[in-house]
């Protein structure tokens, strides 16, 4: 099955200002972000894109820019709105320091299956909708471009946190204890048996996650034995 790369977007003007962006218009970039999503053109160098999906916020659009500008070949992203931040309702706009606060703050850090935003969502329903939205574009692009396949997908902190820890079977409960900064790349191969979480959170170099000639690999949705990845 095709292999996905999540990108969080590049730092905001949001992440500087210490700001709960969720769906906020008018959050771009900062000049940090925008060297950020700069340099991750280079570093996916020679790894082959057949698909790119994205949030439709503009900060995520703003990160795969540089990317799809170069490459000819890669239409502009899908949108999905699947893919977009949580719905973070009442909270939204509001500094995380006065946030940290609230009641309902020690909810979403330890018990986040409980936790819902007022006039917003719960972060189960961002569960739900984040991974059954990678699972059918991940069917649609085995389909469409082979099991072979590497396709993207630019979204949101909480979003691949919640796609993480559905891939590494673990409770929504423990989805805090997943760290990824702006502008990184986590993989994850789907397989018909399971998915394997090939990098997380990963800033550099990611050139080993193109496809590699002449391997010998386990069968399909099996792994290596004794933790062998191929890498020299």
């Amino acid at each position: 099955m095709p292999t996905l790369l999540l990108v969080r977007h590049g730092r905001s003007t949001a992440n500087t200002a210490g700001i709960l962006a969720g769906w906020t218009p008018g959050v771009e970039l900062d000049d940090t972000g925008r060297v950020q999503a700069a340099a991750l053109a280079g570093r996916l160098t020679g790894v082959p894109i057949a698909q790119a999906v994205s949030s439709p916020l503009e900060r995520c659009r703003q990160t795969l820019e540089p990317l799809l500008a170069g490459r000819p070949g890669l239409s502009r992203p899908a949108l999905d709105e699947r893919l977009g931040e949580c719905h973070y309702g009442e909270w939204t706009g509001r500094p995380l320091a006065e946030l940290a606060t609230e009641p309902l703050w020690r909810t979403v850090q330890d018990h986040a299956a409980a936790a819902a935003f007022p006039g917003g969502e719960s972060l189960r329903e961002l569960s739900h909708r984040t991974v059954t939205a990678v699972r059918e574009w991940n069917e649609k692009v085995a389909v469409e471009h082979g099991d072979d396949a590497v396709w993207i997908a630019c979204s949101h902190g909480d979003v691949i946190k919640a796609v993480v820890a559905d891939a590494l079977g673990l409770h929504l409960d423990h989805f805090q204890r997943i760290n990824v900064e702006p502008c990184s790349v986590t993989a994850i191969r789907y397989t018909p048996q399971r998915p394997f979480l090939l990098r997380m959170g990963d800033t550099g170099d990611l050139s080993s996650l193109g496809p590699r000639p002449g391997r010998a690999d386990a069968p399909a949705g099996d792994a290596v034995v004794g933790g062998d990845t191929g890498a020299n």
